[in-house]
């Protein structure tokens, strides 16, 4: 998402520049969840903007939308980075953080370094935990979702395969965006 190259499965180098706030925030179709000035207000199905700052991240509460609503990268970047950071936080920080107390980025500058910083607790936290506590029931105390009812084995595998289709969407909009009609 920083550029300037990644593997591209076979070993080779493809360039990839940097993320645009431009493309941050590209809606490839109507009716997309984003990242918003808190001023201006949930998007379209949204009720609320979730998150701590001048920021929020369109959501709404229980029971959500359906059809779920086609998010921007800026919405998926962020999504990822609140729940590496909280997790990470209820598996061995403090127990404490919520979606309340997570400052949303308005930039795609300061989402990627949030998404860094969510990586890097969630690998920590991980570091910090033995086979048993793998097989703890309830190990993760994240109050949204089942981490509290659910071995910690499986709360990882669930945090891992989130990252991994969120990124891959996240590629996908990236091709997308470059490739749009201008």
């Amino acid at each position: 998402m920083a550029g300037l190259v990644m593997d591209s499965g076979d070993g080779s180098e493809t360039a990839v520049g940097p993320m645009s706030d431009e493309e941050f925030f590209w809606e490839p179709v109507p009716g997309c969840w984003s990242v918003r000035r808190r001023a201006d207000g949930p998007g379209p199905r949204a009720t609320l903007l979730a998150g701590a700052g001048d920021w929020g991240r369109d959501a709404a509460s229980y029971p959500h939308p359906w059809p779920p609503p086609f998010t921007t990268v800026a919405w998926r970047l962020s999504h990822l980075s609140e729940m590496l950071t909280l997790r990470a936080d209820h598996t061995a920080g403090g127990h404490s953080l919520t979606r309340d107390d997570y400052p949303v980025s308005g930039d795609v500058a300061g989402a990627i370094a949030a998404f860094d910083v969510g990586v890097t607790a969630w690998r920590k936290a991980l570091l910090t935990i033995d086979d048993a506590a793998l097989d703890t029931v309830g190990y993760c105390t994240y109050p949204h979702g089942s981490d509290p009812e659910d071995p910690f084995i499986d709360i990882v595998w669930w945090v891992n395969q989130e990252v991994l289709h969120h990124g891959a969407e996240i590629a996908l909009l990236r091709d997308l965006y470059r490739a749009r009609p201008r």
